[in-house]
């Protein structure tokens, strides 16, 4: 995952405030502007305590890009993630809100960028999330293929948008980053060896959300634990 700093956040409540708040740090915006890529981002919570946890994950020191930094699991979409099936869509609420200051915005557009979070935490930490398939499950290149050998289709049902982050204009690296959270109990597969020291991500840490931002993270990670943390009770899991 690649987390940037926002121009934006589109959620619910004092998200302006926040936005403001960041973009208010000093930056190096020097760089020629680029398109910003989308990418997706998940978060995971464990409500099996009186504080939720929240999982995130510690960056390989050796990354160009945010050395060493906490953040959750994530990255870039991939054409891939537009094709694979899912059990179950996402609710209409998000579809649509998904569908917003998109460009050429569509349900399966809108649905990619679910699957790509659910992708990319299988990626970068081996849990998978999804329900288990009655028939054959699409086989399709890269990482998809360990969800179709595992019979497990991604269940986006119970896959809440959180917010929307886009870096600012004239930054090396540019992002349109949408930020969901799920529930822990929709796990359904754990494979090992995807954390470690060679991997991207060294070390995985379960915090109580009220204390997550004690960890050295990105200002954007902290911006979205507060709007989750404000959301949480309003979260419909089963």
């Amino acid at each position: 995952m690649e987390e940037h700093d926002i121009s934006s956040v589109t959620a619910g409540g004092t998200a302006a405030d926040r936005a403001d708040r960041l973009n208010r740090t000093l930056r190096d915006q020097t760089h020629p502007n680029v398109r910003p890529r989308d990418s997706a981002t998940l978060i995971l919570i464990d409500r099996a305590h009186d504080v939720p946890k929240v999982l995130l994950g510690r960056r390989h020191e050796r990354h160009r890009f945010l050395p060493g930094k906490f953040v959750f699991p994530g990255g870039r979409i991939e054409p891939a993630d537009r094709l694979m099936a899912a059990a179950a869509g996402l609710h209409d609420r998000h579809l649509a809100r998904l569908m917003l200051r998109t460009k050429r915005p569509s349900l399966a557009k809108a649905a990619s960028f679910a699957l790509a979070a659910v992708r990319e935490t299988y990626e970068e930490t081996g849990l998978m999330i999804g329900v288990p398939s009655a028939g054959s499950v699409p086989v399709f290149p890269g990482v998809w293929e360990a969800f179709a050998k595992a019979g497990i289709l991604p269940d986006l049902s119970q896959i809440h948008f959180i917010a929307r982050a886009i870096t600012p204009p004239k930054r090396p690296l540019r992002f349109d980053s949408r930020f969901f959270a799920a529930d822990m109990t929709g796990v359904v597969h754990r494979a090992e060896g995807f954390v470690g020291p060679n991997a991207e991500l060294v070390e995985l840490v379960w915090l109580p959300i009220t204390e997550a931002r004690s960890l050295d993270m990105p200002g954007i990670t902290a911006v979205v634990l507060e709007e989750l943390h404000e959301l949480l009770d309003g979260l419909m899991f089963v």
